[in-house]
């Protein structure tokens, strides 16, 4: 086993980066994303170390893309190099075609899903990433090429709550050149990615740009830092207006209030109009263009009839308020379903079945509610609303609608015991966190 030198970073200081993360759970299981850098691999190196003080363990996961010759081998290096510090290791392979344009966003997003699938799987809560100060330099550059606003140049936030685990980015204060000097110490090598230097992507040619102009990451880091604390109050003051102007309803939909919303400064009610949108089309991996969003929210006084938009139907009720809720069209078709189980329907409802038969799980649709009429069921609410509302079918028709109560009399085989709203995006989650 190597020996741990000291060096101006090191253990101490990243047990305080972990530790302002916290609280932390007796025996902590973390797992880490490792592609053998030396981002990747310092702090795998540090987090097993941190992880053993406190009892815990550390599973370290390695991503191979298919996309080089050499990845494979470089996977097998790290394995090698992780056993000799008695650290767990598994590497994930992504499969399947590859895209002919935007295949960078899409070996991205299939690294995050194979990340948390495994994480998932494993019970562990605690997924560790590398992303590093001079990370963050490089993605606020690129943000605002983009035209980003203050979410985006706050760039990334060392804690990312998901459903099923917490994204860590403990090293976001910590320099590229400080990770390389905490391996060099330990004698331990790492390797060095090709496409780090190729300038066919925007990432790397924002790294020579910083290197070229002597610009520091230390010193955009203070501009992120402004950002972040001018996010973190848009954010409380959105959810004040919140609390004002929202009713959320678990059968799926909201009423909102546009009095109170547009009494608000109108970035905080853009950007609660668009929470609002957001959790309840389920959509959550589509941000609303914000030129749309603003004729929207200009329209929203004076609003006359249904009006689509992300996903969802906004359609004025008679009191004055606005009722929001899922766009039938964009809904997701009907499942087969069979004997007890749980599935997520529309990325939205969390269905539990129970019972033998067999049937489908879909909206109910218009044909839905006129039958449901037929039958003398009465409709608290507005047709194209209930006509979203998740259902359960068979051979002889609409079975159930939870939100409506309805269970067709007689109803003996499969039943729905539970169905739970659970939207990807909720009205308002974990905040940004600082640096």
């Amino acid at each position: 086993m190597l020996t741990k030198p000291a060096h101006k970073f090191g253990e101490a200081t990243f047990a305080a980066r972990m530790a302002s993360l916290g609280p932390w759970e007796t025996a902590p299981r973390l797992a880490v994303a490792v592609s053998g850098g030396a981002d990747s691999l310092a702090l795998t190196l540090l987090a097993d170390g941190w992880a053993r003080e406190l009892g815990g363990s550390l599973l370290a996961l390695t991503v191979d893309h298919g996309l080089r010759a050499e990845a494979a081998a470089e996977a097998e290096q790290v394995k090698t190099w992780l056993a000799a510090y008695g650290i767990a290791h598994r590497t994930l392979r992504w499969d399947g075609a590859k895209p002919a344009t935007g295949l960078q966003e899409a070996a991205r997003d299939a690294r995050y899903a194979l990340l948390r699938q495994t994480v998932a799987t494993e019970g562990i809560l605690h997924l560790l990433l590398a992303h590093h100060q001079d990370d963050q330099a490089e993605t606020l550059l690129q943000r605002l090429t983009r035209g980003s606003g203050v979410d985006g140049l706050a760039a990334m936030s060392p804690v990312v709550e998901l459903p099923e685990l917490r994204l860590l980015r403990p090293l976001l204060d910590v320099s590229r050149a400080d990770l390389a000097g905490y391996l060099r110490g330990r004698g331990q090598d790492w390797i060095e990615d090709p496409s780090n230097r190729s300038d066919a992507y925007q990432r790397v040619r924002m790294r020579k740009f910083l290197q070229d102009e002597g610009l520091e990451s230390a010193r955009l880091a203070a501009t992120i830092r402004s950002m972040a604390r001018a996010r973190q109050a848009l954010e409380a003051a959105v959810a004040e207006l919140s609390a004002q102007a929202v009713e959320l309803f678990p059968a799926g939909y909201l009423r909102l209030g546009p009095v109170r919303l547009l009494a608000a400064p109108e970035e905080v009610g853009l950007r609660l109009l668009s929470a609002c949108c957001r959790c309840i089309s389920g959509e959550a991996d589509h941000p609303h263009r914000l030129e749309k969003l603003e004729r929207l929210y200009a329209d929203l006084g004076g609003l006359t009839g249904r009006r689509s938009f992300g996903g969802c139907l906004i359609a004025p009720v008679k009191d004055g308020g606005l009722l929001i809720f899922r766009e039938p069209a964009r809904q997701s078709p009907p499942i087969e379903v069979g004997g007890p189980g749980e599935l997520v329907w529309d990325n939205r409802f969390r269905i539990h079945l129970t019972g033998e038969g067999t049937g489908r799980i879909g909206a109910l649709g218009a044909d839905g509610v006129a039958h449901l009429r037929r039958l003398g069921v009465k409709l608290p609410l507005p047709a194209a609303l209930v006509a979203s509302f998740p259902a359960l079918f068979d051979e002889a028709g609409v079975s159930e609608v939870p939100q409506l109560r309805y269970n067709r009399c007689g109803n003996v085989g499969l039943r729905c015991a539970g169905m739970v709203f659970c939207p990807p995006r909720p009205l308002f989650g974990f905040p940004h966190r600082l640096v």
